[in-house]
């Protein structure tokens, strides 16, 4: 039987027609009211029983979480708070809900306990909206490459490179682990193992993104990456989703424009797409906020943070203005930051970051060229800096409640230069022999950056804790689900 969404009968301009609409009871009311939802909206469609005429053994039956199939005519509604309802003349129950057992009651429950609960909380009102926020998002990302002529590449997700060099990488391995084979020297022969060699999942699609973007000249990944790293904070997944664009000969002005112009279109295109969801997060967010003592309270309501993005430049300061400010500014002072910033070339920390952007600029700050020592190997060496004060061609974006949200660079082009820095650090030149191609042949300069999709829901929901913005939260000590 063909049925209608809950959104579009509520969006229809004419009324008085029969229908069929299928999903789950929110709640009901005097054996009359069924406030019913179907996912394709936050918004509840209100359908009224005739329940004289209906069994009182399928009434009993109707509870929060049943889903029923109703049959009836939408008409202008007589109650305050909807424009129609439904008048239902046939009510079919799909699946029975169990009242007393069922977790998802029509009251507040904490974020925690809608953890526990990841299989279920999308019914609630926050967790649909949020999930809704995230598709359209998702879909953004997919657009504005598109629109721009980028290409679509799955980089692989098992890979024997650790693109960050930082070593916390899941292994990926067939070996019996109680069982291992070792080699002459005593340790693991990994020529046994599935792929002959070390691997692991990925921490990031970059390296084989560049050998696409000097073939295909603009490209862009979006797919799971993973950290081994043991964080138990708001702001760390083990696995989520990174969107990485490469760019053959463009320069890191260039990459600075492009991550600033793609942020800006996914948060407007889901703005405009997601009305009546970001409005129910923003009401939910000044709820919380309350709670809260009025220091830590948001300058700005959701809504307008996020036009607040949308109509300012973002700031662009070097990282050598930004240790300036920071090392005068009160909090380093009075000895208020956890890590206090004393000389260049420290390692900026997430309070130093949110510093920046919510105190001291007040707007989105994108910060470039940082001692070559506290970045990657791969980024781009400046030419004519002072020996002991060398500086990359790096860049991050900084956001108001979430510190970095992208990092990027230009690249480095020359295979000299690269040879050097992997020497320095130690990476085998054998096992990157391929990446070392693209600068052998037909090497040109090139950049790109990397977002992280939980950082930018989290940043656009509202919402303050990452495990919120991802389906199924992979954490440590938690693979449930």
């Amino acid at each position: 039987m063909k049925h209608s969404k809950v959104k579009d009968l509520l969006g229809s301009e004419q009324s008085n027609y029969e229908v069929t609409v299928k999903g789950w009871v929110r709640t009901f009311r005097n054996n009359q009211f069924i406030a019913l939802n179907d996912g394709s909206t936050i918004h509840n469609l209100q359908c009224v029983v005739d329940f004289e005429n209906t069994p009182e053994e399928t009434l009993k039956r109707i509870n929060t979480g049943t889903a029923v199939a109703l049959t009836g005519k939408l008409v202008e509604s007589q109650g305050a708070g909807q424009k129609y309802e439904i008048q239902v003349s046939q009510l079919e129950i799909l699946g029975d809900c169990d009242a007393e057992k069922f977790p998802m009651q029509p009251k507040k429950h904490s974020l925690e306990f809608l953890r526990e609960n990841a299989h279920l909380r999308v019914r609630t009102n926050a967790f649909g909206a949020i999930m809704r926020v995230r598709s359209v998002l998702s879909f953004a990302v997919h657009s504005y490459f598109q629109e721009k002529g980028f290409f679509y590449v799955n980089t692989p997700v098992i890979t024997g490179a650790d693109a960050e060099g930082a070593g916390e990488m899941f292994q990926v391995t067939s070996l019996p682990l109680d069982n291992l084979p070792k080699n002459e020297e005593g340790n693991i022969d990994y020529k046994k193992d599935f792929f002959g060699k070390h691997t692991n999942l990925t921490v990031s699609g970059q390296l084989e993104g560049e050998t696409f973007a000097m073939a295909l000249g603009q490209i862009y990944t979006f797919g799971p990456t993973f950290r081994a790293e043991n964080s138990n904070t708001s702001r760390h997944l083990a696995e989520f989703w990174m969107i990485e664009p490469e760019v053959a000969f463009n320069d890191l002005t260039d990459n600075m424009d492009l991550a600033e112009d793609f942020i800006k279109y996914v948060i407007k295109y889901t703005v405009d797409k997601c009305a009546d969801d970001l409005k129910f997060l923003e009401g939910r967010l000044l709820d919380e906020e309350k709670q809260k003592p009025q220091a830590e309270r948001s300058e700005m309501a959701l809504l307008e943070k996020l036009n607040f993005v949308l109509n300012n430049d973002f700031k662009r300061v070097s990282y050598t203005e930004a240790i300036d400010i920071l090392r005068d500014s009160t909090p380093n002072k009075k000895k208020k930051f956890q890590y206090l910033i004393e000389e260049w070339g420290a390692d900026l920390q997430s309070e130093h970051e949110r510093f920046l952007v919510e105190k001291h600029f007040k707007c989105p700050v994108i910060l470039f060229d940082y001692p070559a020592k506290i970045k990657a190997f791969y980024m781009r060496l400046n030419d004519n800096t002072e020996p002991g004060k060398e500086t990359v061609r790096a860049m991050d974006i900084l956001f108001p409640g979430i510190g970095e949200i992208v990092g990027g660079s230009q690249r480095e082009e020359r295979y000299d230069v690269l040879v050097e820095k992997m020497k320095a650090i130690g990476i085998d030149e054998e096992e990157l022999w391929w990446y070392l191609d693209t600068r052998r042949f037909g090497s040109a300069v090139h950049s790109g950056f990397g977002l992280g999709f939980e950082r930018l829901v989290l940043f656009v929901t509202g919402m303050t804790n990452i495990r919120d913005v991802i389906p199924f939260p992979r954490t440590p000590q938690n693979a449930e689900f």
